[in-house]
């Protein structure tokens, strides 16, 4: 007696129809959470992302006219602790050692009294340094009153139309910063950070 056979390749058809139907729906439920999930992706960034700053109608956004090393740096006027104004050009004939500075910044602080140094001991050679507090002039003064220098100061505060760090080079915005200003008006190097006595000495020293 032959045995029945089942036909197995009929079955397996079946069966192979059954589950690609289910993947098939599987699949188009995925794609389609996918796609739901891009487009609220696409609407949250939209919301979410920093809007770029645009000018305002009729007015412009003010362009750093940043001075390169070797250029004559002028067009620099501030006040000075007095609030009398001062002209950069009136140290014309003199090496100019332009240093940055802020009450509220510590290795400023540091390095002031070696400034102080520094002018006594260079100034027969024609050295002037001078001070610029990046600052109000109130808290320049007050921090003054407590620890005086023998060089001049000036303020550039924060909300003057020029900043005369920027115009230096100082793109980074950093404190202290100093320039060093030729005898006849020429940028010639700077430098971000605080000096030692020992650095500052070899920094001035080839324009002495």
């Amino acid at each position: 007696m032959r045995l029945p056979c089942a036909n197995l390749d009929t079955r397996s058809r079946r069966t192979d129809l059954k589950f690609a139907a289910m993947i098939n729906r599987t699949n188009l439920l995925i794609v389609s959470l996918a796609i739901a999930s891009a487009g609220l992706g696409l609407a949250l960034s939209a919301v979410l992302r920093p809007a770029p700053i645009v000018p305002s109608a009729g007015i412009s956004m003010p362009q750093a006219d940043v001075a390169a090393i070797g250029e004559k740096v002028d067009g620099i006027d501030l006040t000075d602790a007095q609030g009398k104004s001062r002209k950069l050009t009136e140290w014309n004939g003199k090496l100019v050692v332009l240093n940055f500075w802020a009450s509220w910044c510590g290795p400023c602080r540091e390095e002031m009294p070696m400034l102080d140094r520094a002018h006594a001991k260079y100034s027969a050679q024609g050295v002037e340094v001078v001070g610029v507090a990046y600052e109000e002039a109130a808290d320049a003064l007050a921090f003054l009153k407590d620890n005086p220098v023998g060089y001049p100061i000036l303020i550039n505060a924060p909300d003057d139309p020029v900043d005369a760090s920027l115009r230096l080079g100082n793109t980074q915005s950093v404190l202290p910063y100093t320039a060093l200003i030729s005898r006849d008006g020429h940028l010639l190097k700077a430098r971000v950070g605080n000096f030692s006595e020992t650095s500052f000495e070899d920094w001035i020293a080839p324009f002495l």
